[in-house]
């Protein structure tokens, strides 16, 4: 991949709807992308258009909804029309989409609302985004981005692990209750068990880092943050797709359970006997360096993954002769 796979990055249009996005909080991972393919300093830069083999939209999601949403009180997502008008100027002017119909182009987006760009439009562009197959994500054309949440744009992720014999808390979450899974886990488990330990927002006074640094399971949204902690990721899904699950094995640093079993969770992780927690442990440990934000990109972390699972489905595609 790395001598072969090549990215093209549109010039069309200004900042800060394109070219642009934020680097730092819950969508930091966006901005990082968009700089890391137009920083210049990527080894997967084309230097011209030819050589590429695939097209990068510049596109921020997040940067719509703050720039073209909030100076007013119209949330409706019609008014995501800016994006598709975008893809089609670009599919009109550049013969490079035509060749493929745009399957070989892709943006990056973790906000939810990613999916309906491309669900819209009617040559879409693959999507990195969440992966809710039930929101449109297409496991064959779109790519599962993990959320990195970054304090500040230094990349500095706590590491504050702990080793196995040393994790007091069983299970930990703490977090809103905005979303259905959690409506579901707080309504079943918040403040109710001592092992399965479900918050809202901590106090000022405690660490999030520090408390997952101190469990066995951590009861995910933020997948990154747990596998830095060294916490074995409870993922409690019907239909998210994991990132890199076409070359990561996820059954062996995690733990899956679908929503219907939320009441169950306890009997689910107590029934993982000692050697196969500590066997997935030793396996979320081996993964970090997968789930790194490297400035540059450095092999086999999170932006090469990405742009691996990238390069994977761009071989699926055939272009004319």
């Amino acid at each position: 991949m790395v001598k072969r796979f090549r990215v093209w990055a549109y010039k069309e249009g200004k900042p800060p709807i394109l070219h642009y996005g934020s680097m730092k909080d819950i969508y930091s991972i966006e901005g990082h992308f968009i700089d890391e393919l137009e920083s210049g300093k990527s080894l997967f830069i084309a230097r011209e258009p030819e050589e590429a083999t695939a097209f990068f939209l510049s596109l921020s999601i997040v940067n719509i909804i703050q720039y073209i949403y909030r100076p007013c009180t119209n949330y409706s997502h019609e008014r995501l029309q800016n994006v598709v008008n975008y893809i089609h100027i670009i599919s009109k002017k550049y013969t490079y989409w035509k060749r493929s119909s745009g399957a070989d182009h892709f943006m990056v987006s973790c906000h939810d609302w990613a999916p309906e760009v491309s669900a819209n439009d009617p040559e879409p562009p693959n999507v990195l985004c969440n992966a809710n197959t039930s929101e449109g994500f297409q496991f064959v054309r779109d790519v599962s981005f993990p959320e990195v949440h970054l304090l500040n744009e230094n990349l500095d992720i706590p590491r504050l692990g702990q080793p196995p014999n040393k994790r007091s808390i069983f299970a930990f979450f703490a977090g809103g209750d905005h979303g259905h899974v959690r409506k579901i886990l707080f309504r079943h488990w918040k403040n109710k068990d001592t092992a399965i330990q479900v918050h809202d927002y901590l106090p000022q006074t405690a660490n999030y880092s520090e408390l997952m640094g101190e469990s066995k399971f951590c009861l995910c949204p933020r997948v990154v943050e747990s596998i830095h902690a060294g916490c074995v990721p409870v993922i409690i899904s019907d239909n998210y797709v994991l990132p890199f699950s076409d070359v990561l094995d996820w059954s062996r640093f995690s733990v899956h359970i679908p929503i219907a079993k939320i009441p169950e969770i306890k009997k689910v992780l107590q029934a993982i006997s000692e050697e196969e927690y500590l066997a997935k442990q030793k396996h979320v440990i081996e993964v970090q360096r997968h789930f790194v934000l490297n400035r540059p990109a450095k092999p086999y972390d999170l932006m090469h993954m990405v742009l691996h699972s990238v390069w994977r489905r761009r071989l699926n595609i055939r272009l004319p002769l």
